[in-house]
């Protein structure tokens, strides 16, 4: 898929969760929202990823740098995240996945990535996230799990073992409190 096609499903998103669902994504929308602290985050990582892809590395980590220094966020630029991302504050964001999938919103104080250090960036070390996740401010999610798709995982859990599709996780360690059906907003009696 394109940078362009990435960042409209992006904005997207924005607009889904700014109440104008209605609203048509479209350049001239992006360059609007170029300086909002909700976009410009996930914006910045995009362009890191892309030119980490190809193989453009220190113009990567210098997109890198500036969202680290501008917003408080680390975002791996190896790290394949699907369209629709939504980070809805950032500060003390680190995400380390090896890959998170389409409509996942992240909150503030989150950690993806490696139990230990792991600087050479080990995929198999690092958590695979599914599509559909709401990840909530402060938690934790660590190794070389799987979190299945519409899953939410609560407030500052600590998330060490894999999670099926469409739970509520909370706690520490993370539990699983409820089942959902197919989409974490519509809950199984």
């Amino acid at each position: 898929m394109s940078l362009n096609k990435t960042l409209l499903t992006d904005l997207e998103r924005q607009y889904y969760y700014d109440g104008v669902r209605e609203r048509v994504p479209t350049i001239c929308g992006l360059l609007q929202r170029f300086f909002s602290p909700r976009f410009m985050p996930v914006l910045l990582f995009r362009i890191a990823h892309a030119l980490h892809r190809k193989h453009f590395f220190s113009l990567a980590r210098l997109f890198s740098l500036i969202n680290f220094v501008l917003f408080g966020i680390e975002i791996g630029m190896q790290c394949e995240i699907g369209d629709g991302l939504y980070l809805p504050h950032t500060v003390g964001t680190v995400i380390g996945a090896q890959s998170i999938g389409v409509n996942a919103v992240i909150y503030h104080n989150v950690t993806i990535g490696a139990k230990e250090i792991d600087m050479g960036y080990h995929p198999e070390r690092r958590p695979i996230i599914g599509n559909n996740v709401n990840i909530g401010a402060g938690a934790k999610i660590l190794g070389g799990i799987i979190i299945g798709n519409n899953v939410t995982i609560g407030a500052n859990a600590v998330v060490t073992k894999s999670l099926p599709d469409n739970v509520v996780a909370v706690g520490i360690p993370a539990q699983i409190i409820r089942h959902l059906i197919g989409n974490p907003f519509y809950e199984l009696d």
